[in-house]
């Protein structure tokens, strides 16, 4: 790479040559990350804020200015490596395999030690109540197993945060989101479809160029969850809650029990699990401190339920998984700020998701009504 040259437009210029340079070294065409709303906001977040630490730390070098302090950077305090956001470009792409729900049928703490077997319930006493009637609604759930050949389709209504960075918090439009994820247990690199915002857009593993695919396809597992896979977890919620403790990354800083929070949510949206499995997360996540009951709580198209939710204090916001009350069917989730910051009042909503439909179906893009219809005739 060619040294900057002196002055501010030269200087900019070669920035620019250096994203560019990045750019190239990222997975070329059109690479759906299919993350929850309330995480691909937060990694877009985190993209600028890494995009703007480099240049600051390349001035102050240039200008024999020593970088900034662990106490005035945004969130990461150190500056990865061209190759570190490669890698990192990668794993958010295969963070597409990390949406995950309940499952379609008919009824018939953050120490090492946390989730062990014989550990108390830490959330709120109505949260852990709750919770425990989750998981036996859970359990009375006949949930008809997801062939490998088969794709686990989701139906939902979204509205994100539009804002721009570091600006007021703005609630986008409205719109449908449709998902299918693939069931293949081996390694794959074409995890699945979403369509959006009238497109399709296939959700692949980032494969940086000059890679052999072959090298970077993920089999099912913590990356890409399936059904076959989510069947093989411990359904003792001690056990499942410490493997999800030591399997959950957390970046430097952050609340390590509101990111295993946050992964149980990630994988209770967009999937289909077994019932022992499901209950099994519900009364996991009694066990995570912190964790309360909202008593109304509104989804994405209005409908009304309680939620299952967790603050992180350090960022001022709230998660909340929305149930209906009566039946305790999952409803969605919503972020929202738990109280007043620079970008956004207390009460504003971040994002929010409603889950409208949730089937099995044979083939990538068919849609449920279509999959019958194609079996009557």
């Amino acid at each position: 790479m060619n040294a900057s040259p002196a002055g501010p437009e030269q200087g900019e210029r070669a920035e620019l040559d250096e994203l560019g340079e990045l750019a190239r070294l990222l997975p070329a065409g059109p690479v759906e990350q299919v993350l929850p709303p309330g995480r691909r906001s937060h990694h877009k977040d985190v993209l600028m804020q890494l995009i703007d630490r480099d240049r600051r730390d390349r001035r102050d070098e240039a200008q024999g200015a020593r970088p900034l302090s662990s106490a005035r950077r945004p969130r990461r305090p150190y500056r990865p490596a061209r190759a570190a956001l490669v890698a990192a470009a990668v794993a958010v792409a295969l963070a597409a395999g990390l949406t995950v729900g309940i499952g379609a049928g008919q009824r018939g703490g953050g120490a090492d030690g946390a989730g062990a077997p014989g550990t108390p319930p830490a959330g709120s006493r109505d949260a852990v109540v709750t919770l425990d009637r989750m998981a036996a609604v859970a359990m009375n759930t006949a949930v008809q197993p997801v062939r490998e050949d088969q794709f686990v389709y989701v139906r939902s209504r979204v509205a994100e945060n539009v804002g721009g960075w570091e600006k007021p918090v703005k609630l986008g439009p409205l719109h449908e989101r449709q998902v299918w994820f693939s069931q293949q247990q081996g390694p794959v690199v074409d995890v699945g479809l979403i369509r959006e915002d009238g497109q399709d857009w296939p959700i692949e593993v980032g494969v940086p160029d000059g890679t052999n695919p072959r090298d970077s396809a993920v089999p099912a597992g913590p990356q890409r969850p399936t059904y076959a896979w989510l069947a093989s977890l411990p359904t003792e919620p001690g056990h499942l809650l410490k493997r999800l403790y030591r399997e959950t990354p957390v970046e430097k800083g952050d609340d390590r029990d509101q990111e295993v929070f946050n992964r149980i949510g990630d994988l209770i949206r967009e999937q289909i699990m077994p019932s022992a499995t499901a209950a099994a997360f519900f009364r996991a996540t009694a066990r995570i401190p912190g964790v309360t009951e909202v008593d109304d709580a509104v989804d994405a198209v209005g409908r009304h339920g309680i939620a299952i939710a967790r603050e992180d204090v350090r960022h001022g916001a709230r998660t909340e998984w929305i149930f209906d009350a009566r039946t305790l069917d999952y409803l969605g989730e919503r972020t929202v700020s738990s109280r007043d910051t620079d970008r956004a009042e207390a009460g504003t909503v971040y994002e929010t998701t409603a889950v409208l439909e949730r089937a099995v179906v044979d083939r990538q893009g068919l849609e449920p009504g279509e999959h019958r219809r194609a079996r009557r005739s």
